[in-house]
């Protein structure tokens, strides 16, 4: 699978309250968030549009690690088959 490319900060947001993420707090451009289950995890993803495909690709393993998944199965989750 390809990586993903002209994702937006807000886009980003949107598909982790998929998981389970809620935005705690924002500073700047950048935003915080939190994920309870199964344990706490929190992620700070910058409001850009579009991010960095490094960035992203680090979040993006982030959240898979966190969840126990692949990073495709997290890129299906979060964004379906776009």
């Amino acid at each position: 699978m390809r990586m993903l490319r002209n994702v937006s900060g807000a886009r980003l947001i949107k598909a982790l309250n998929r998981l389970g993420y809620g935005v705690t707090r924002q500073t700047g451009s950048h935003v915080r968030l939190e994920c309870q289950f199964p344990k706490p995890h929190h992620l700070t993803v910058p409001m850009h549009d579009p991010l960095r495909v490094g960035t992203l690709a680090s979040i993006l393993n982030e959240v898979a690690k966190h969840h126990s998944l692949s990073k495709e199965e997290a890129i299906v989750r979060l964004f379906g088959n776009d």
